[in-house]
């Protein structure tokens, strides 16, 4: 590498070494030959091709070749006066891409927008839809004003029987007397038809609450009738115990028990 700079040099500089050595000054030779290396550097870097890079238009000077020239600006190096006196007059580098028009031409944000609340209608609809189709399977304030049904049992007598209407349907609230507690109490319950005991069917043993339909093709029963002083069904002859439960005649099961509970008033909520 030394010999490929020694053969570049020599020639180039030969003839100054050589007058150096003739004259005894070779310290004023070489300074010489470094004084023009560096103004060879200067003016290879001195002209700039506008098409390869950019300043500001105010730091450079045109020359009639269309090339700048990268001098000094009120004193200053063209960087620092750019940093110091900022200008929007800027040409910039295009040459490895090129420069997009003010704006999204593709509308790519208003595409992003239109998409985006036209998926939050659809699943706004779709809520509403699903929660009108719950709502709509719901029972309806006349319905559920008649799910539940409050009786006073002030007003009846022990012994007495009272018939009520809840939910399109009779029942039979019955004030039992000490008799009809004792006649309940007696039976075997091994020997019914539909075994249950009398405990089992009331929450107060003086009072029954069945629903009056009898089980064997819905008729309804005559109250404080039949063979065991409870009810008759005329229709088919079933006959029920003073407890509702089923012991003579076609019918296969007891009379239904409600849910219901007692209130604190002398009431009774049904449902």
């Amino acid at each position: 590498m030394l010999r490929r700079s020694a053969q570049t040099l020599l020639p180039r500089f030969g003839g100054q070494l050589a007058a150096g050595f003739q004259s005894g000054s070779f310290g004023e030779a070489i300074s010489s030959i470094y004084r023009e290396e560096d103004s060879t550097k200067c003016n290879s870097f001195s002209r700039v091709d506008l098409g390869k890079r950019s300043f500001a238009s105010d730091a450079v000077s045109n020359t009639s070749e269309g090339s700048v020239t990268l001098g000094n600006v009120d004193g200053l190096t063209p960087t620092v006066h750019a940093i110091k006196n900022p200008t929007p007059n800027i040409e910039y580098d295009s040459s490895n891409h090129d420069r997009f028009a003010p704006g999204d031409t593709s509308k790519r944000a208003f595409t992003y927008f239109v998409l985006t609340g036209g998926r939050f209608i659809y699943a706004s609809a779709i809520r509403l839809a699903v929660l009108k189709f719950i709502l709509s399977m719901t029972a309806s304030k006349d319905v559920l004003a008649l799910a539940n049904l409050e009786v006073d049992l002030s007003n009846i007598e022990a012994g007495q029987t009272v018939t009520v209407k809840w939910r399109g349907k009779p029942v039979f609230i019955r004030h039992r007397t000490e008799e009809d507690i004792q006649l309940a109490n007696d039976v075997e319950v091994s020997s019914l038809r539909d075994p249950e005991a009398d405990e089992v069917r009331v929450k107060d043993k003086d009072w029954l609450i069945v629903l009056g339909v009898c089980t064997h093709l819905g008729c309804v029963p005559l109250p404080n009738a039949g063979d065991y002083h409870g009810w008759f069904c005329p229709c088919h002859g079933s006959h029920y115990d003073t407890s509702g439960r089923i012991r003579k005649g076609p019918a296969p099961y007891n009379l239904e028990v409600p849910s219901y509970s007692f209130m604190e008033d002398g009431k009774v909520l049904i449902g």
